[in-house]
This record gives C-alpha cells, structure tokens and sequence, in this order.
C-alpha cells in the first residue's frame, strides 16, 4: 500500500465520486496518526486540533497548511478559537463526506515541521 503523504489529491467530480464508508474510513484512519473520525449529521469528517504558543504562531501554522491545500486543490476548515486552539476539519465537500483525498491531505499535514509552534505538553502533578 502506497504511503498517503507520497500520493496526489485527484480532481473529484460530484457526479462520479460518491463519500467512502465509514469501514472504508476506518481502515485509513490508521494511517493518519492523531486525526479523529467524525461523525457530524451523518457525514464523516476528519478532525485534529493543537493548541499554538500564541495567535501568530497559529496563523503561521494555517500558513503552513493553506500552502500545501493549495498544492493540492484540496482545501481544509481551518479554525483559530480562543486564541491558541487550533482546529482542522477535512473532508470532500462537493460529495458531502470522506474521500481519499481528505486522508491524502491529513497525511501531507502531519508531514509537516511545526512542531515550533505549538505550547510544549505539561506533565500533570
């Protein structure tokens, strides 16, 4: 099975492509380290949230994001919240659900350096 990080987000037309099972979705979750299987009204979504050190650093990090959807003509919602929250939901909205594109994409996110700009985990006493 080809890596999903190495694959490419292919054009969807509505018409031809239809959202996966959840099964389906199920088995690629696992190659998605720290994306949640979402299940909003019925469609199935991909959601991971980080908390950033400050706002800019989380603008920083939709940067990082924004420059890799692009490339990929595949576009996530990005969420700041409470100033250092942040949010990504994927999933295909011209067929309503999940394709293998919102997993490609996950993949291609977690490819990324930005481990500098989020808060550091505190240990609990």
């Amino acid at each position: 099975m080809l890596d999903l990080s190495a694959k490419k987000c292919v054009p969807c037309n509505s018409k031809d492509t239809r959202p996966m099972t959840e099964q389906s979705a199920n088995e690629l979750i696992t190659q998605v380290a720290g994306w949640n299987l979402i299940n909003e009204g019925g469609m199935l979504k991909l959601k991971r949230s980080w908390k950033v050190k400050s706002f800019m650093k989380g603008l920083e990090l939709f940067k990082l994001v924004a420059d890799v959807a692009e490339a990929e003509g595949h576009h996530p919602d990005l969420h700041l919240v409470g100033w250092n929250n942040v949010t990504i939901e994927i999933w295909t909205h011209a067929v309503g659900g999940l394709t293998e594109n919102d997993f490609i994409l996950a993949a291609k996110i977690n490819g990324l350096d930005f481990h500098h700009l989020l808060r550091k985990k505190t240990t609990a006493f």
